[in-house]
């Protein structure tokens, strides 16, 4: 046989757990004797089975008549009284029972029944604590107990013990990070940690546990020193190398940083997530230190069938909002060689990239290419247009802006600087009445936006 208890906490967790038969027969199962005993008995069971409370209670009082001391018969009525929800009257005929016959663990569980229905959590840790003796799984209600009720060192407690008793659920570290959050009872959890450590030196999670810890208070030399543990006990772990990276970062140590990152970069282990952001933080410090930039381009080799993120154009963004223009072109150009589609924003970054460093012939080849494939969108005729007039080519350039400026839509910036382009265009040919039309255009158009 077997019941589940639910318990719903203001963290939204839910709680199960599931209880076994040990030695103990239900109190219904015992054989009882006297036909007339035994038929007051049937009756009453019969009666709760298709939910007749009232009539299978008459029929245990005409039981008790016969034998007022016999624990089953309280047991019995108080499944009746739970069912029909009358808690009070529940708690005392489960009380007699027990109180007859103590070392019954269902007794104890049908106190514990009502606990639960009247949300009476002090008690049902008393009650618990009673039946533990006959079935530590019980143990996992303990602690659900003391969390709803806020206690949590003993819950923490209770959760030590399990852990390392029956291994860890994923229930139990929901429990754990939320009194770690408290930071009140970190030194024991440290404390605890090291023991672990000491006992298992082997045990990896120990390790990564006591430098979250240690990282968290802002305590890096502690993180450090745990994590180059771990990486003498355990060489292939992958976790010491997050951490140590991190120091090796604030330290300035690069070699170290780059081998490191180089360990998560590469392991299948590693959340794509932390992966992302140890790249990020070895940019910035690549930034600062730009001798290191090869280990950087290397990298970026790891993120090459990243469906998520492309690393490379991430890269070239950050150079070109710092406008380190040929640093960008350089990560735009490897995140096109990386990626065998188009990439339509990568192609417009690197056009506004080289058009900064005044490389217009490259623009113009680029931009009439995307054009080929992208016939409708007008930034590129906006660029190769642009790029010919710094190149004094002023007659592609007229066609190629007039051709383009039909496909602008709802984007008055990019017809603004169309019609400065064309105006451009004009000048250069020597017409100075469509030079002044363009102008004008412009002119209103910038009116309009303010």
């Amino acid at each position: 046989m077997k019941k589940k208890w639910t318990f719903i906490f203001a963290f939204s967790v839910l709680l199960c757990n599931a209880f076994s038969v040990l030695a103990q027969t239900e109190p219904e199962e015992i054989k009882v004797d006297g036909d007339k005993f035994q038929d007051f008995f049937y009756e009453s069971i019969f009666q709760k089975s298709i939910e007749n409370y009232d009539k299978s209670l008459a029929a245990l009082d005409q039981c008790l008549k016969l034998k007022p001391n016999n624990a089953t018969i309280y047991f019995e009525m108080g499944k009746n009284y739970l069912a029909s929800k009358d808690y009070k009257n529940a708690y005392s005929s489960f009380e007699h029972a027990a109180q007859i016959d103590p070392n019954n663990k269902w007794f104890w569980v049908g106190l514990y029944d009502v606990c639960y229905e009247t949300k009476d959590f002090n008690q049902a840790i008393n009650i618990v604590s009673k039946i533990i003796p006959f079935d530590e799984e019980y143990k996992e209600d303990l602690v659900s107990l003391y969390m709803v009720t806020k206690q949590f060192d003993k819950a923490l407690a209770g959760i030590n013990e399990l852990n390392e008793k029956v291994g860890k659920t994923e229930r139990r570290e929901m429990y754990k990070m939320e009194i770690l959050s408290a930071g009140k009872f970190q030194n024991a959890e440290v404390t605890n940690l090291k023991d672990l450590i000491d006992k298992n030196p082997k045990e990896e999670s120990n390790y990564i546990a006591l430098i979250f810890l240690y990282s968290s208070n802002n305590e890096d030399d502690k993180a450090e020193e745990v994590a180059k543990k771990l990486e003498k006990e355990i060489p292939e772990s992958v976790w010491a190398q997050i951490s140590l990276f991190k120091n090796y970062i604030e330290k300035n140590d690069g070699s170290s940083a780059v081998k490191s990152m180089n360990a998560v970069l590469a392991s299948p282990k590693v959340d794509p997530k932390i992966k992302h952001r140890i790249l990020n933080e070895f940019l910035l410090f690549v930034n600062a230190n730009p001798q290191f930039t090869a280990d950087l381009d290397k990298a970026i080799g790891y993120f090459k069938n990243d469906k998520e993120i492309n690393a490379a154009k991430e890269i070239g963004k950050f150079y070109h909002n710092k406008k380190q223009w040929d640093k960008a072109i350089k990560y735009y150009e490897m995140s096109e060689k990386n990626n065998s589609e188009i990439d339509l924003d990568t192609s417009l970054l690197w056009l506004q990239a080289s058009t900064e460093l005044k490389q217009f012939e490259s623009v113009v080849k680029k931009a009439m290419t995307m054009i080929e494939t992208y016939p409708a969108e007008p930034q590129f005729y906006y660029y190769a247009g642009l790029a010919n007039n710094q190149l004094q080519l002023f007659k592609k350039a007229k066609d190629i802006l007039e051709m383009g400026i039909d496909y602008v839509v709802d984007n008055k910036d990019l017809e603004i600087n169309f019609n400065i382009q064309l105006g451009e265009a004009y000048n250069g040919l020597g017409d100075t009445a469509k030079k002044e039309l363009y102008f004008n255009k412009a002119n209103q158009l910038l009116k309009e936006k303010k």
